[in-house]
């Protein structure tokens, strides 16, 4: 297959325009080609000559994807750089946001035919456009090709860019749904961590808030499996689900009420709430997929952590095993795993038979966590300041005490 190689006698857009042309329509004969392909070549020099970009994007774009399958990926990648070079050409940003868009949206239509292909055409893409918005809109449709081509593993890793990615591009909340929830699929499809599709779920929901009333009614189902993944994942104890508008509306909706009081159940109550709720709810637990031993386990450890907010800081292994509805002989070892999660940090008084605690994790970190961490910063800042004044006169009276030293001496 000849390679596409542009020179200084024709420029590479009319080269690639007579080099798609002559292939599709190598098996016409050269009677019906020939003409056929000088009338494309004229109509692209008819384009370049008016500056008509995007009339001349959309011709050859519809040229090189009647080769897409025939010709070699070495072609196509020399084929579609120039395409994308495009988007450089016109003095207008709007325009080149269109050329961007229509060459986007025409690799993203068939996913399934060179896949990892059209991604490194659309990165290509990317990086050639200057208007952030426009990187945003090629962005997700690498997300589809990369969806519906199975290709996730290629772009995965730009995930955890986001941040940057979204202080760059300035999206609205629509947008910033759309890209959450687009990332959040592939991770689901891709079955990758629990905790990174439960970040982006999260920051999805965040999005809405209680005044869009439309809007928030589209986020239920999300919401309602944001909230068994949570319950199901055996290492998250901690989520700010529960204060958010969009889950917030499960606690009155037909359908999810009861998922909504699971949420609660998890973050802010014990293990005997758990299973009065499992006694007359246990098919709805089935039918979400939920283990009831593990459920068991977790709410344990979670009912730990609500022991250990006990302002006393002390919690007795009588009131453990009751808590935890467990054998006595099996104290030390749920608290052995509350430390191994990081949940709590304690000592364990077998003299005294009670468990000692230095520090523990919130479950829930909404308003009231905020401003408890505001107070004790500012107790914190208070006492720094009162040391520094304290080291401060200390010096001060013993810098004038060697003072009236050196006199005496004198």
């Amino acid at each position: 297959m000849t390679t596409v190689v542009p020179t200084s006698e024709e420029d590479p857009a009319l080269s690639v325009v007579r080099f798609t042309a002559e292939m599709s329509w190598a098996e016409a004969g050269p009677e019906v080609a020939e003409p056929q392909v000088t009338s494309l070549c004229m109509e692209a020099q008819e384009c370049m000559i008016a500056g008509r970009w995007l009339d001349l994007a959309s011709l050859m774009i519809t040229s090189a994807d009647l080769v897409f399958s025939k010709a070699s990926e070495k072609d196509l990648e020399c084929i579609f750089t120039v395409i994308c070079n495009l988007v450089k050409k016109p003095e207008s940003l709007d325009e080149s946001l269109e050329i961007s868009k229509l060459i986007s949206t025409k690799i993203a239509q068939q996913p399934n035919e060179k896949p990892s292909l059209r991604l490194k055409i659309l990165f290509n893409l990317y990086n050639m456009l200057e208007s952030p918005y426009g990187r945003f809109l090629v962005y997700m449709k690498a997300l589809e090709v990369a969806a519906n081509g199975k290709v996730m593993d290629h772009i995965i890793p730009s995930f955890k860019n986001t941040d940057t990615l979204l202080k760059e591009w300035n999206l609205g909340l629509q947008d910033q749904r759309q890209l959450f929830l687009s990332i959040s699929n592939i991770l689901k499809e891709h079955k990758s961590s629990t905790k990174e599709n439960l970040k982006f779920l999260t920051k999805y929901l965040a999005t809405f808030s209680g005044d869009d009333a439309h809007d928030i009614n589209e986020a239920k189902e999300e919401a309602a499996y944001t909230i068994i993944e949570f319950v199901k994942a055996p290492d998250m104890f901690q989520c700010d689900l529960l204060e958010m508008p969009a889950v917030a509306q499960l606690e009155k909706d037909s359908k999810y009420a009861l998922v909504f009081e699971l949420l609660k159940i998890f973050l802010v109550k014990r293990l005997d709430a758990y299973l009065d709720f499992y006694t007359t709810n246990s098919e709805l637990l089935k039918s979400y997929g939920l283990v009831h031993e593990e459920c068991i386990s977790k709410m344990r450890l979670m009912t730990i952590v609500d022991l250990a907010s006990n302002e006393s800081g002390q919690i007795s292994y009588s009131l453990i095993k009751n808590s935890l509805q467990i054998e006595e002989d099996e104290v030390e070892s749920w608290v052995v795993k509350a430390i191994a999660a990081k949940l709590i940090d304690c000592k364990i008084d077998q003299m005294n038979q009670v468990i000692r605690v230095s520090r523990y994790s919130e479950r829930v970190f909404g308003v009231s966590q905020w401003e408890a961490l505001r107070t004790k910063l500012t107790t914190w800042r208070g006492n720094v300041a009162n040391v520094i004044t304290t080291i401060q006169a200390n010096k001060v009276a013993e810098e004038g005490t060697q003072t009236m030293q050196g006199l005496m001496i004198r």
